[in-house]
C-alpha cells in the first residue's frame, strides 16, 4: 500500500516547483531528502548529501511517471477504441446486416462496408485491451508496454485491409444512403443514439483508421522517456518500427477522409451543380481575388479554388448562411501556364493561361500574389510529373513563356484580350477605330483588338468546343490553313457581291425580315445557284456585302398564318434560332416556300424563272431584273 500511496502522489508532484517537490517527498521518507522535523535545509547542504545525483533521481523520477502517464492514457484510450468498434460491429453491423437478410438491400454490400471490423473488434476486445489492463494493475513490478504492443505486430494486417477498403466503403454508403431509404434510415436512427455522441457512421468508421497513428505518436513519447539500457528498449523500439509503417498508410486514409469531407463543403457552396467530389480531387488552394475585366478597368470580386487538376473561376453568391458561388469557369491545369505581370496602374496582377479561358487576375496583395503563383506553378509542375509525357512536350515552351498564344496553338488554348483603351488603331489594318464606322472587335483566336472588316471572319476553335468564333484575317488563315489566293475564293461569306449572287440565282426577291423581338425590315434576298442551299440577305439588290446568311439545311419551315404575323408570312426555326419572312404576295410567298422546302432537305431547288421580282417601288440605281 505505501508503494501506491507514493506513486498517487508522484503524479501530483510533476505539478510543483523542484523546491515545493523536495519538502513534500521529504513526508514519505524517499531517499536523499530530510525526515520531517529534522529542520530547514541549509544552502549548500544539499549539494553535500546528494548533490548533481540528487537532481537526477528527481530527474528520474519524473521520467518514470510519464512513462506511467503514458501507459495509463494507452489504457484509458484503448478502452474507449472498443467502445466504439463495439459500436461499429454490434451495433451498425449488426442492424444493417439484419435488414439486409431480409432482401432490403444487399448483404454483400454491407459486409464490404465493414470490412473485417469483427475481427478487429474481436482482437482488441479479447486480447489487448485485457493484456493492458492486466499490465497496469502490475505496473509496479512490471513496468513496460514494449513487449504488450509489439504483439500487436501480427495483427496489423488486419488494418491494412479495412484501411484499404475504406475509400470504397465510404463510397457504398454514400451511394447506398441515396439509394435505399431504409437503409438511410437504420443509420439515422442509430446516429441518434447517445452512444453515438452526434457523430456520423463515417465519422466512427473512421476510428480504426486513425487508431495506428495513435500508437505510434504514444509510442515514440514513451520511448523519449525511457532508458537506452531499458529492458523495455528493444521491444518498444521494435514495436515503433513496425507500427510506424502502418501508420503511413492509415495516414494516407485520414488525408483522403479529410480531403473528401472538404470536397463535400465545397460541392455545398457550389450548390451541388460541380461534379467535384471524387477521391483524385484534391483541394490545394482557395481564396478571394480580383479579376480585371477586358473592356474596361473595373475589378469584379471572384473565389478561386485551386485542385491538383483543376482550377475553378467563381464569382460570390448572396446567401444567408454559408458562402455561395456559382462557377463561371472551370480550367485545367493540363496545359496551364501562369505569367507574372508588372504593370504600376494594376499593382499585384498576374494572368492564368489556360486551354480553356486566360483570366488575369489582381490579388490582394504582392506576398497574397506570391502564394498564389506557387501554389498555382506547385500544381502546374505536379501535373506534369504525374503526366511525363506531356510534361516532355512543353518542357521548353513552360522555360519561356509568351505572352501571346503561339502560332501553333492558335484556337487551341484561349488567348488573352488585349483592352479596348490600350490600342487606338485596328492591330490589322491599321486603320483608327471610331464610335460609329469603326468600333473594336476582338479576335477570338489570338484576342487582338481589330476592326469588323478585320474581324468579319469565322473559325472553329478548339478550347470552345469547336465552336464557331470571331477570328480575324491572320487567324483565319492558320486555322483554316488557306492561302491568300484560296482566301480569295473562300473569303468572309458576307463580302459576296449582291449584284454577283442575284444575276444567278434560284430566287431572289424582297422580302420582309424579322429576327428574334427585333422589328420588321425589308432585305433583299437571294438563294444563288453555286450555293444553293444557302440564304443571302442584303440590305438592297446592289450592295457589295451581305447583312446575314443562313444556312438552310436542317431548318424547319412554319407557315402557318398568325394574327400577330404580317400577311404571308412563314417561318424558319432550328433550336434557339428563329428566323420570320413575309413575302408582299401569296403567289411570292409559295415560290419561295417551293424553292426552301427543298434546301432544308438537303436536295438542290430548281430556277424559279418564272418568277417577276416586283422593284417597282425601288429607285432606278436600285433595281434588279428577275432572276
Amino acid at each position: 500500500m505505501a508503494v501506491v500511496a507514493n506513486v498517487s502522489v508522484a503524479f501530483s508532484l510533476s505539478h510543483v516547483s523542484a523546491s515545493q517537490h523536495r519538502c513534500l517527498v521529504t513526508w514519505f521518507g524517499l531517499p536523499g531528502c530530510k525526515a520531517e522535523g529534522a529542520g530547514p535545509v541549509r544552502p549548500g547542504e544539499e549539494k553535500a548529501e546528494g548533490g548533481p545525483d540528487q537532481d537526477l533521481i528527481f530527474r528520474q523520477e519524473t521520467d518514470e511517471q510519464k512513462r506511467h502517464k503514458i501507459a495509463n492514457e494507452l489504457l484509458h484510450t484503448e478502452k474507449a477504441y472498443v467502445s466504439r468498434l463495439d459500436l461499429l460491429d454490434r451495433v451498425f453491423y449488426s442492424r444493417l446486416l439484419e435488414e439486409a437478410n431480409r432482401g432490403s438491400f444487399p448483404a454483400e454490400v454491407v459486409n464490404k462496408i465493414f470490412s473485417n471490423i469483427s475481427s478487429i473488434n474481436a482482437f482488441h476486445s479479447k486480447f489487448l485491451l485485457p493484456e493492458l489492463e492486466k499490465r497496469m494493475q502490475e505496473w509496479t513490478t512490471t513496468p513496460r508496454i514494449g513487449d504488450i504492443l509489439q504483439k500487436l505486430a501480427p495483427f496489423l494486417k488486419m488494418y491494412g485491409e479495412y484501411v484499404k477498403n475504406f475509400d470504397n466503403a465510404m463510397e457504398l454508403v454514400k451511394t447506398w444512403t441515396e439509394r435505399s431509404p431504409l437503409f438511410k434510415f437504420i443509420i439515422q436512427d442509430i446516429q441518434k443514439e447517445k452512444v453515438c455522441g452526434n457523430l456520423t457512421l463515417q465519422h466512427h468508421m473512421l476510428e480504426p483508421v486513425q487508431r495506428i497513428p495513435r500508437y505510434e505518436m504514444l509510442l515514440k513519447d514513451y520511448l523519449r522517456k525511457l532508458p537506452q539500457d531499458s529492458l523495455d528498449w528493444k521491444d518498444a523500439e521494435k514495436s515503433l518500427e513496425i507500427i510506424s509503417t502502418a501508420a503511413s498508410h492509415s495516414n494516407s486514409a485520414i488525408r483522403k477522409m479529410e480531403n473528401l469531407k472538404k470536397l463535400l463543403e465545397i460541392y455545398e457552396m457550389l450548390g451541388e451543380e460541380e461534379d467535384i467530389v471524387n477521391p483524385s480531387n484534391e483541394l490545394i488552394k482557395e481564396g478571394q481575388i480580383l479579376k480585371l475585366a477586358a473592356r474596361n478597368t473595373s475589378a469584379q470580386e471572384r473565389y478561386l479554388f485551386l485542385f491538383n487538376n483543376m482550377l475553378l473561376y467563381c464569382v460570390p453568391k448572396f446567401s444567408l448562411v454559408g458562402s455561395k458561388f456559382s462557377v463561371r469557369t472551370r480550367v485545367g491545369i493540363d496545359g496551364m501556364k501562369i505569367i507574372e505581370t508588372h504593370n504600376e496602374e494594376y499593382p499585384h496582377t498576374f494572368q492564368v493561361s489556360g486551354k480553356e479561358r486566360t483570366l488575369e487576375l489582381q490579388a490582394s496583395s504582392e506576398q497574397d500574389k506570391e502564394e498564389w503563383i506557387k501554389a498555382l506553378q506547385n500544381t502546374i509542375e505536379a501535373f506534369q510529373q504525374r503526366n511525363e509525357t506531356f510534361r516532355n512536350a512543353i518542357a521548353k515552351e513552360y522555360e519561356d513563356m509568351p505572352a501571346e498564344v503561339s502560332t501553333a496553338e492558335l484556337g487551341k488554348r484561349a488567348p488573352r484580350w488585349i483592352r479596348d483603351n490600350e490600342v487606338t488603331m485596328c492591330m490589322k489594318c491599321k486603320e483608327p477605330f471610331n464610335a460609329l464606322t469603326r468600333r473594336r472587335h476582338h479576335c477570338r483566336a489570338c484576342g487582338h483588338v481589330v476592326c469588323w472588316k478585320c474581324s468579319d471572319y469565322k473559325a472553329h476553335l478548339e478550347y470552345d468546343g469547336n465552336k464557331l468564333n470571331k477570328v480575324c484575317k491572320d487567324c483565319y488563315h492558320v486555322i483554316i490553313g488557306c492561302t491568300d489566293s484560296e482566301e480569295k475564293k473562300k473569303k468572309g461569306i458576307l463580302e459576296i457581291e449582291s449584284a454577283e449572287v442575284s444575276g444567278n440565282s434560284v430566287i431572289c426577291s424582297f422580302l420582309q425580315y424579322m429576327e428574334k423581338s427585333k422589328p420588321w425590315q425589308k432585305a433583299w434576298c437571294v438563294i444563288p445557284k453555286q450555293e444553293a442551299l444557302v440564304l443571302y440577305m442584303y440590305g438592297a439588290p446592289q450592295d457589295v456585302r451581305a447583312l446575314a446568311t443562313i444556312p438552310l439545311l436542317g431548318y424547319t419551315v412554319d407557315d402557318t398564318p398568325r394574327s400577330a404575323d404580317l400577311p404571308h408570312s412563314f417561318k424558319l426555326t432550328q433550336s434557339k434560332s428563329v428566323h420570320s419572312f413575309a413575302a408582299d404576295s401569296e403567289e411570292l410567298k409559295q415560290r419561295w416556300l417551293k424553292v426552301i422546302h427543298l434546301a432544308v432537305k438537303g436536295e438542290t431547288p430548281e430556277c424559279q424563272n418564272e418568277l417577276q421580282v416586283n422593284l417597282e417601288d425601288q429607285p432606278e440605281s436600285s433595281k434588279k431584273p428577275e432572276c
